[in-house]
């Protein structure tokens, strides 16, 4: 008998199981080939058969053969993570992994030298209260009901600080200044760094959004997040397209300012990242494994180290020194053309932060990122236990503008767990009920447009390793290059069209063909009574 550790393993204590029939199988080996993290063996293997004589003249034996198969391993470290890879590439489905059913132990296992189980995708957890959501207000005598195949419509939205009606009128008049504002599409390509996806991604991004902008007439934008973006996109026409993310470390940033005497456009606009409702507090982590060379060189670090988000500058100390200093300055960089806002994590302080901002006519707007939103590389116990949800948040904000009487002047626009179920455009519009202004996506984009194998119930999320196995988040080349750019771009273009026409079902019922229901809160009602007492809305039974 072999000796046992306390990381032995059996199969039954994975997370996935992985079931082969050996009758359909022919060996081909594309399983074992395709798997991202080496779960699966090809090989030859002893097989000990007992053989029983009839006669009791002799003593039973046993007869030792071989045969060729396919052999799960049970070490941690190549743990199957269900990805499914093996079964899309089998060409007789005879491999297939399937959740394991009993609570896992393999996180005792993983916690190796004391560090906790870190990993990329969402928290386990499916929940959501924005699936709660229903709809209750159809208009008939006031308000005629729209039909949506048949009106048109323009779902557009603002960001950038709008000015009191006599505050601008006086700014006008006396030739001041007046905050830059743009009209954009409402649903808005979340903060996903191009260290964290991968080059093919990356481009089929950025097609599909330069497709619907000068094709489509749909005025979409995407935000590069933490970490700078490839030098000739900044010097292209496309940057208007683009919303420019600076971080704590300013990562990145060096590149984006060389770049400005040479920019043909300005930005959207520029976010100031504070904090990541997925895992607020711990900052952002791109792991030594992506960290190529191109990427080291856009964020002046050497190749081949992890790059947590740094210790905040001291520049931007706190959201007060934020608005002297940092929105200022951005604002300064652009001549005052271009809108700066920050970016924050769902918490308690949140309305700490909107009451600051509201005090200051360069704040554009804020960005509230609840804690269902997805993440590149984060601690389970942070992802399962911190943060807060993004439809009370984003309630309460409004309500807070509300109050002040500045409702109308400063956007407020919502992620986090946006679409997580797969409800995008029902999601998106009880959020804008709520109060947002805006929504914004990453997840569901990696998910519907990259077919990302990922899930809530913890199949494949290892986006933080470098080993996607399609290729959407990964730095290595075997790996992306089975992402076509151009695949991609008409999926992100189907994507938006498709929750455009749904969203357009939503709203025809409530009149609204040219402005969105922002704070409409009494066209919203839940069944469950107290979400409907949080969020100030109608019960519905």
């Amino acid at each position: 008998m072999g000796t046992l550790h306390p990381s032995t393993l059996s199969v039954k204590d994975l997370h996935w199981l992985i079931l082969w029939d050996k009758d359909k199988c022919t060996l081909c080996g594309k399983c074992t080939a395709v798997c991202p993290v080496r779960a699966i063996e090809l090989g030859v293997h002893r097989k000990r058969i007992v053989n029983v004589p009839l006669g009791l003249e002799e003593k039973p034996g046993n007869v030792y053969g071989i045969y060729h198969g396919i052999r799960q391993k049970t070490d941690p470290v190549h743990a199957c993570v269900g990805c499914g890879m093996c079964n899309l590439v089998c060409p007789n489905d005879a491999i297939i992994p399937v959740h394991n059913e009993e609570i896992s132990k393999l996180r005792f296992h993983v916690d190796i030298d004391g560090e906790p189980r870190r990993r990329g995708g969402r928290r386990n957890s499916s929940e959501s209260v924005l699936d709660q959501a229903k709809f209750i207000r159809i208009s008939m005598l006031t308000d005629p009901a729209l039909d949506a195949a048949r009106h048109e419509f323009e779902l557009r939205t603002l960001l950038g600080r709008i000015l009191a009606p006599e505050d601008a009128l006086a700014a006008a008049r006396d030739n001041g200044w007046i905050p830059p504002v743009r009209e954009i599409y409402p649903l808005i390509i979340g903060s996903m760094s191009f260290g964290a996806l991968s080059p093919n991604m990356w481009e089929g991004l950025q097609m599909g959004v330069a497709y619907l902008n000068e094709e489509v007439g749909m005025p979409v934008r995407i935000c590069t997040g933490e970490g700078g973006c490839p030098p000739r996109l900044l010097r292209s026409r496309f940057l208007k397209y683009v919303i420019l993310q600076i971080a704590s470390g300013y990562f990145g940033w060096d590149e984006i300012i060389h770049a400005l005497p040479e920019m043909k456009e300005d930005p959207c606009a520029i976010e100031i990242k504070y904090g990541q409702g997925a895992k607020p507090g711990d900052g952002g982590l791109l792991m030594w494994h992506k960290v190529n060379q191109l990427i080291a060189t856009i964020r002046g670090v050497p190749a081949g180290v992890s790059l947590p988000s740094p210790p905040t500058h001291q520049t931007k100390y706190s959201i007060e020194e934020a608005v002297a200093k940092m929105i200022q300055s951005m604002y300064m960089a652009w001549g005052f053309r271009v809108p700066v806002y920050p970016k924050i994590s769902g918490t308690t302080t949140a309305l700490a932060v909107l009451n600051n901002l509201a005090r200051n006519p360069y704040a554009a707007g804020l960005s509230i990122d609840g804690e269902d939103g997805g993440t590149g590389a984060a601690y389970n116990v942070s992802m399962d236990h911190m943060g807060h949800p993004i439809a009370s948040n984003i309630r309460d904000a409004y309500l807070n503008l509300v109050k002040i009487g500045m409702q109308n002047e400063i956007p407020l626009f919502a992620g986090g767990g946006v679409g997580k179920n797969g409800n995008l455009a029902a999601n998106a519009a009880a959020l804008i009920m709520l109060g947002a202004s805006g929504i914004q996506v990453g997840k569901y984009i990696m998910q519907a447009a990259a077919g990302c194998l990922g899930s809530e119930s913890d199949r494949c999320n290892i986006c933080n390793i470098n080993l996607c196995p399609k290729g959407i988040t990964s730095q290595d080349p075997r790996l992306y290059r089975r992402l076509n750019p151009e695949d991609v771009a008409q999926r992100v273009v189907d994507v938006y069209l498709k929750f455009d026409r749904e969203l357009k079902k939503i709203l025809a019922p409530l009149g609204r063909s040219t402005s969105l229901p922002i704070g409409m809160s009494d066209a919203l009602g839940f069944a469950d009574f107290h979400v409907a007492d949080r969020l100030n809305v109608k019960h519905v039974v």
